[in-house]
C-alpha cells in the first residue's frame, strides 16, 4: 500500500465512521477502486485505531466524569448499560466471525447493506418526542443494532443513533451513547484482528498503517463534531439519500 493510499484511506475512515454512512463499506468500495490487498484487514484497524482516538478526545470530558464518579449509582448505571449494550456485538463476532470476514469481499452485500442503511435512517426522520430516558431494554435494542452493524455497509452509529432517535431519547445522548458504545467495540475490534496477523505483515506496512491512523484521527474529529452539529439541527435523516443512492451504484457498476 502506498502512502497516496494510506491517507485516502484514512481520510474515508475518519469521515465515515462518525457520519452515518458505514465506515466499512466504504473502505471495501475503495479498497476494490484502489485495489488494494490488506491480509488480516490491518488497513481497517488501523483506521479504526485513529477513529477510536478521535472519540476519546471528543468525548475525554462526559469519559473522564464517567470515571471520576465511577462509584455513583447513576454512573454505576450508564457503565452497566454500557457492558450490556455491548455483548450482542461480542456474541454476534464470535458466532459469525467466518461469514463476517467473508461479506468484506462481496461488493455486492456491502451495497445492499449500505441501501438498507440508508431506509433505516430515512425512518428515523420519524423520531418520537425525544423525552426518553436509557433504560435496560433501550439499552439492549441499541446494543442489537450495533451488532447488526459489523456487518460492512451498516452503519454503526447510523444503526445505534437512528434505534435511539426512535426510541424516543434526545439526539445529544443518542450521540453520547452511540459513541461511548463505539470504544469497547472498536477496541475489541482491533484486538481480535491483530491477534490473527502475522508479525511480518507489520513490518512490511508500517508506516502506510501510521499514516492511516493520523490521518483517520485528523479527519475523524472534524467529522465527529460535524455530526453533533447535524444531529442538533434534526437533519440527521438528510444521510439517508447519499446511502441509498452510493449503494445502487456500487451495486449496479462494480
Amino acid at each position: 500500500m502506498s502512502i497516496r493510499d494510506a491517507i485516502i484511506i484514512g481520510f474515508v475512515q475518519g469521515i465515515t465512521e462518525f457520519l452515518p454512512i458505514s465506515s466499512s463499506g466504504h473502505l471495501v468500495i475503495f479498497q476494490k477502486i484502489l485495489n488494494i490487498n490488506s491480509p488480516g484487514n490491518l488497513i481497517e484497524v488501523s483506521a479504526h485505531l485513529g477513529t477510536l482516538l478521535s472519540i476519546l478526545f471528543v468525548y475525554k470530558t462526559d469519559i473522564w466524569s464517567l470515571a471520576a464518579t465511577a462509584k455513583t449509582q447513576k454512573s454505576k448505571y450508564y457503565i452497566f448499560l454500557i457492558i450490556l449494550a455491548t455483548i450482542p456485538s461480542v456474541v454476534f463476532v464470535f458466532l459469525g466471525k467466518s461469514f463476517l470476514l467473508s461479506l468484506f469481499d462481496s461488493i455486492d452485500s456491502v451495497s445492499i447493506a449500505l441501501i438498507f442503511t440508508g431506509i433505516i435512517l430515512f425512518i428515523s426522520g420519524f423520531k418520537k418526542n425525544a423525552n426518553q430516558k436509557l433504560n435496560i431494554s433501550k439499552g439492549l435494542i441499541i446494543g442489537m443494532s450495533q451488532a447488526f452493524a459489523i456487518i460492512p455497509g451498516i452503519s454503526r452509529s447510523g444503526m445505534t443513533i437512528s434505534l435511539s432517535l426512535l426510541l424516543g431519547i434526545s439526539a445529544k445522548e443518542a450521540a453520547k451513547f452511540s459513541f461511548m458504545l463505539a470504544i469497547p467495540a472498536i477496541f475489541g475490534a482491533i484486538i481480535l484482528t491483530l491477534l490473527d496477523a502475522q508479525f511480518y505483515q507489520y513490518q512490511q506496512m508500517i508506516y502506510p498503517l501510521l499514516i492511516t491512523a493520523l490521518v483517520s484521527f485528523i479527519s475523524g474529529y472534524i467529522a465527529l463534531n460535524f455530526l453533533i452539529k447535524i444531529l442538533n439541527t434534526g437533519k440527521f435523516f438528510y444521510f439517508s439519500f447519499y446511502c441509498i443512492f452510493v449503494g445502487l451504484i456500487s451495486l449496479f457498476y462494480f
